[in-house]
């Protein structure tokens, strides 16, 4: 069977997906634009003022990718200079064709503490908090997007806008010691990265609305009991807990890229679309991989049924 590319192409073109379908099948495309009010640039300008800190990218020959909050003297708290290197990371991770997986950890042994209360104090009106929250929304929905397996490696404490950090993943791995904690109702406010949202998915909303409300401390065996996390490392080091979580994303990362890529991407229309938008998603997705190398492969040793 000869794969098809152009036919899959012209199907992608003419098929009548919503445009909110479509915005999930693209790459690179935000949630909020000029049309809601939102100016990027004028946002960017301001954040550039607050450095501090990096979030840095290494990409593996395995197609694992880690992205590293890097900024131990302010417990990985997020400069404005720091959202602005997420975004600008996210957006190497969506050119990454390669890519099949993701960690997001923080440096030192900690995840991270939020937002950098100096970047927090200068955006002081309602109107600049609006637009910060639009612009960390579109940063983690395009995260949450990509077509990688993501799980955040949770060392130490993930605070406030950290702890809405880890919702943008598909999963959560925590060391013994970890603990996750919505603290946005002790700073006046409520989450604002999209964590409130996510964590009403993850938990159902009266367990959401407990951790929320209650500010509640998350501690790994109350994390792994809520289902907020997937199991509790044994490794307490950063280069053991690295090591495990690897270990740990490999059982999901397994084969070409493009099929698992795919795979992610039927996930997520399931997740976000309506029954009959997902389903004209998972066709489009079909045209992608059916004929392909690997389907060929598999077909060539007869392994549909064996493992």
């Amino acid at each position: 069977m000869e794969p098809r590319p152009e036919m899959a192409g012209n199907l992608l073109k003419t098929s009548s997906l919503s445009v909110r379908t479509k915005l999930l099948h693209q790459t690179g495309l935000s949630l909020y634009n000029t049309s809601h009010g939102f100016h990027e640039e004028d946002l960017k300008k301001k954040l550039q003022q607050f450095p501090g800190g990096s979030v840095d990218l290494q990409k593996e020959d395995s197609g694992i990718g880690i992205l590293t909050l890097n900024n131990p003297s302010k417990m990985n708290a997020f400069s404005g200079v720091m959202m602005l290197q997420l975004l600008e990371k996210v957006i190497e991770l969506e050119n990454w064709t390669e890519g099949k997986g993701l960690i997001v950890r923080g440096a030192k042994n900690t995840f991270s503490s939020g937002s950098d209360l100096n970047a927090v104090k200068a955006l002081a009106t309602p109107e600049d908090g609006m637009t910060l929250c639009m612009f960390m929304q579109n940063t983690l929905t395009r995260l949450m997007r990509l077509p990688l397996i993501s799980v955040a490696l949770i060392q130490g404490r993930a605070l406030g806008g950290g702890a809405e950090v880890t919702t943008a993943c598909d999963f959560r791995l925590m060391t013994a010691d970890g603990e996750i904690r919505f603290v946005h109702r002790e700073m006046g406010i409520v989450p604002s990265w999209g964590g409130g949202a996510r964590l009403v998915e993850l938990l159902g909303a009266r367990q959401a609305l407990k951790v929320l409300s209650g500010a509640l401390p998350l501690d790994a065996a109350r994390a792994l009991s809520l289902g907020m996390v997937e199991e509790v490392l044994g490794a307490s080091d950063e280069a053991g807990c690295l090591q495990e979580a690897r270990a740990w994303l490999g059982q999901f990362t397994q084969g070409p890229p493009q099929v698992i890529r795919a795979l992610k991407r039927s996930v997520s229309s399931g997740r976000e679309l309506c029954l009959e938008e997902a389903l004209q998603m998972e066709k489009e997705l079909v045209g992608t991989v059916w004929g392909g190398p690997a389907n060929r492969e598999a077909i060539a040793r007869k392994g549909k049924f064996n493992k």
